[in-house]
């Protein structure tokens, strides 16, 4: 990484892209963050000043710039940048983050003395009965490029009780046999993890999304055999300035202190551990995984009545994204879960896509 750079973004991908380099590469140096508006951001960030891109704006020419920001509009964001005279801007893209997150991970893990443990070496086949359920729902913007379901994937249709439609290529829907169906709006992706938990008979199963897939070996199922893995969770996302606070800046506050009540009073057990672990910064995000069916049973056990009593006392919201916090507040949840019990059991992380 250079010695100075300048960070395109000042949000999310922004301040993760920052904690990424500065902690990887100590001696390099971000010069500022880069914004179209001024109006919209903080002055600075961690001492370093936010400043608009304009015809005016005075940079380092021979300093690189990475945008951190949607790939919707670097091209526009390119244009800008060189018409101030900077040679090198270059994408924060999917690779780029793939190969800081793995990296950043990593030597955190190794700090708190945790094995950072991904999917390797080639072993030999194993005969277990596995699916991974791909939530898709009827109101699921088409994909603009083309992906093939994996041998082992196959579609949920998720809300299937709020709607007479089906999804044609569906081999489950979450509204048959024991489900929360009809809670789709507030649970999202999860009512399809209620229904894997009641009614799904295979001894491993998984949770991706219709744009979101892990990126597997071919053998990755005789891999989790072999090595005697437990789960496979996407690799953690780094947020500022921890899990707990970037869930009060982007969410209803009152979400989170009932669920930390709710285990101080239910599971004391769990909420000092709890309360030490959202101060950290790493959770894996998207509800994804692929685990064992026990464990899935017990993670399940543990989960829903949390997010049910949340939802009781919390009740619908106004706001369609605030509305979803059941599954916001999960994805936080489940990360700590595995955290916790890490001498329970074998927890391996694995990439993820995003299609278009």
């Amino acid at each position: 990484m250079e010695k100075h750079i300048y960070i395109v973004g000042a949000h999310s991908r922004g301040r993760t892209f920052k904690e990424y380099v500065t902690f990887l590469y100590p001696d390099t140096v971000v010069e500022a963050f880069l914004v179209d508006e001024l109006s919209e951001n903080e002055p600075e960030i961690d001492g370093i000043p936010v400043k608009a891109i304009r015809e005016n704006l005075k940079l380092n020419p021979a300093y690189p710039v990475y945008m951190a920001t949607r790939g919707i509009y670097h091209k526009k964001i390119s244009e800008e940048l060189r018409a101030l005279g900077m040679q090198s801007v270059y994408p924060v893209d999917v690779a780029l983050d793939s190969r800081l997150r793995n990296e950043y991970v990593r030597k955190v893990f190794e700090a708190k003395g945790v094995v950072f443990r991904k999917m390797e070496e080639k072993i030999p086949q194993q005969s277990v009965h596995a699916r991974i359920y791909v939530a898709s729902s009827v109101l699921d913007a088409p994909l603009q490029e083309v992906y093939v379901l994996r041998p082992e994937e196959r579609i949920i249709q998720v809300g299937a009780a709020l709607t007479e439609e089906r999804l044609r290529d569906a081999a489950a829907f979450d509204d048959t046999g024991d489900n929360i169906s009809l809670k789709n709006k507030q649970y999202c992706e999860l009512t399809a993890l209620y229904w894997i938990w009641k009614n799904a008979q295979q001894e491993i199963v998984g949770l991706v999304h219709y744009r979101r897939h892990f990126l597997l070996p071919d053998d990755w199922l005789d891999r989790m055999i072999y090595h005697e893995i437990d789960v496979i969770l996407p690799v953690p996302l780094y947020v500022a300035p921890n899990l707990e606070d970037n869930y009060r800046q982007r969410h209803d506050p009152a979400d989170w202190d009932f669920v930390m009540e709710y285990m101080r009073e239910n599971n004391p057990a769990d909420y000092e551990a709890a309360r030490r672990f959202f101060r950290e910064s790493l959770y894996s995000p998207c509800n994804m995984f692929i685990m064992r069916k026990h464990v899935l049973d017990q993670l399940c056990q543990w989960l829903f009545p949390i997010l049910e009593a949340a939802e009781q006392h919390q009740g619908m919201k106004e706001d369609k994204y605030c509305n979803r916090y059941p599954g916001f507040l999960a994805e936080r949840l489940i990360t700590f879960y595995f955290d916790y019990h890490r001498d329970q059991y074998k927890v391996v992380y694995a990439d993820k896509n995003f299609l278009q």
